[in-house]
């Protein structure tokens, strides 16, 4: 059984940094690229950035880059989020993601809970 777990949401003034971690479990995903959702309150879920598992290619949100940064642990088999220079439109929950496919097209194999960022202003 597949579980992505995150964690390190919280609350950050403007201007502040999170750290966004997710440990996978229950495949091996050396041939998927993993990554990171948002939903804010009444909006879409868009994506925010990817990772191949394999290579380290990364690929980011016109909206996050420059301030964001995806990387992966592949002995921890955790994959990090490190977002500075956080502005209030950050505002979301955001989900770990997996799959075989680009995560960059919106669709994933397997989803997180999620974990809240607020941002305030």
């Amino acid at each position: 059984q597949v579980q992505l777990v995150e964690s390190g949401g919280g609350s950050v003034q403007a201007g502040g940094s999170l750290r966004l971690s997710c440990v996978a479990s229950g495949r091996t995903f050396s041939s998927y690229n993993m990554g990171w959702f948002r939903q804010a309150p009444g909006k879409e879920r868009e994506f925010v950035a990817r990772i191949w598992w394999r290579s380290g290619i990364t690929k980011y949100a016109d909206s996050v880059k420059g301030r964001f940064t995806i990387s992966r642990d592949n002995a921890k088999n955790t994959v990090y989020l490190q977002m500075n220079s956080l502005k209030p439109e950050d505002t979301a929950v955001y989900f770990c993601a997996a799959a075989s496919t680009d995560l960059s097209a919106g669709l994933s194999d397997y989803w997180g809970q999620g974990t809240q960022v607020t941002v305030s202003s």
